[in-house]
């Protein structure tokens, strides 16, 4: 089974119609016969990004309900590895990159998997670090 880093934005692609797009579309496709792999920082933006949704009232709780049982269903495992602090500090540094966003990149870095993401920094990061961008089958 192939293995990949999955980006919050991709996830949330899935629930909002407004940034849903192919690409996203066929990252979820590709977890029929793949496992993504997520940062420890990943749960807590998924659930700051469908608060936050809420309080807009671009979703309802009903909805990110629906959401968080489609996204447990998915094979996507929290990575509990932990990040050094000054990997972090160095990748956010010389990429232009949150902490957060360098903690995906070094999760791919580290395992050496292809990177899911929607985040233009952050793809921009990956290839400039090597990291190569998931292309899902189909």
């Amino acid at each position: 089974m192939s293995r990949f880093v999955l980006d919050c934005l991709i996830a949330m692609a899935w629930h909002f119609e407004s940034i849903v797009d192919a690409y996203a579309d066929s990252v979820l496709e590709s977890l029929a016969a793949s496992q993504a792999v997520v940062p420890s920082v990943w749960p807590l933006e998924i659930a700051n990004a469908l608060l936050v949704s809420e309080r807009r009232k671009l979703a309802t709780p009903a909805d990110s309900v629906r959401c968080l049982a489609m996204l447990s269903g998915l094979p996507i495992e929290v990575d509990l590895t932990g990040y050094p602090l000054e990997m972090l500090t160095e990748l956010g540094r010389r990429y232009g990159l949150s902490s957060y966003d360098a903690a995906y990149l070094h999760l791919a870095m580290r395992e050496g998997l292809p990177l899911a993401t929607r985040d233009a920094a952050l793809d921009k990061a990956a290839q400039a670090a090597g990291v190569e961008r998931f292309k899902p089958r189909g």
